[in-house]
């Protein structure tokens, strides 16, 4: 593709060799061979100064093990040029949702800082003023698979690389509301059973009850996303 710039991912990591990985593969691969977006690695130890290429230390205060540099770090983030607000992703961040993916997929490009160790030197965090964000309440062995979720996140969502965009609006948090179930051949798997309505061919009635069904699933599974589902519904009726 030539012309307009393309939607960019730059990620500054230990192991560049982790990317693209998944990103290779399916809609993003496909997408990304044929020039729909590009992915960006920085490798962080480069930027160390001394000859051992030491990106670590040990925490002050005390504390089992090691820290990533803010002189390293910081010269990462300035080698990389970011035209955005960096993202450092850390449990301690802000949970990642929807709506801050769509917001991240309508941006030239995103630059991403995958910690490792410990964490980060959080002065760097503070000086940089890294937007931190969180994939859940877990703990991965370093920021990497989460950046690789976060990048396929946004870059399915970028025009081009899903065919239709009925699939998009359709999805699960869509409206704060979790995707209705889905069923495909044979129609009667060792006794179960479609539902008779998705058989019909009456759209509009399979429109209702696909609505239904994920509103049900919502308020059954998701009780904090039922909740904002209403205030939602609320604030447009005001």
């Amino acid at each position: 593709m030539t012309g307009s710039p393309i939607w960019t991912a730059k990620i500054l990591t230990l192991f560049s060799e982790m990317f693209p990985g998944p990103l290779a593969h399916s809609l993003a691969g496909r997408a990304l061979k044929d020039g729909i977006w590009a992915l960006e690695t920085v490798d962080i130890r480069g930027f160390a100064s001394d000859k051992h290429a030491t990106v670590d230390g040990t925490p002050f205060g005390g504390g089992p093990g090691m820290v990533m540099r803010p002189d390293v770090v910081d010269a990462a983030l300035e080698a990389a040029h970011a035209a955005t607000r960096p993202i450092y992703l850390t449990p301690r961040g802000r949970p990642l949702d929807q709506e801050r993916v769509r917001e991240l997929a309508e941006m030239p490009e995103i630059t991403v800082l995958c910690g490792r160790f410990e964490g980060v030197d959080e002065r760097v965090l503070e000086a940089r003023n890294l937007e931190q964000i969180s994939l859940g309440d877990f703990v991965l062995s370093g920021g990497e698979p989460a950046a690789i979720a976060l990048v396929d996140a946004c870059v399915r969502l970028v025009p081009g690389v899903i065919g239709a965009v009925e699939s998009v609006e359709e999805e699960s948090f869509e409206e704060d509301l979790l995707e209705y179930p889905h069923y495909t051949r044979p129609e009667d798997w060792q006794g179960h059973k479609v539902p008779e309505l998705l058989l019909s061919g009456h759209h509009e009635r399979i429109r209702t009850w696909r609505r239904e069904a994920a509103e049900r699933t919502t308020r059954e599974r998701r009780p904090d996303l039922w909740s904002k589902h209403q205030e939602r519904r609320a604030e447009m009726k005001e």
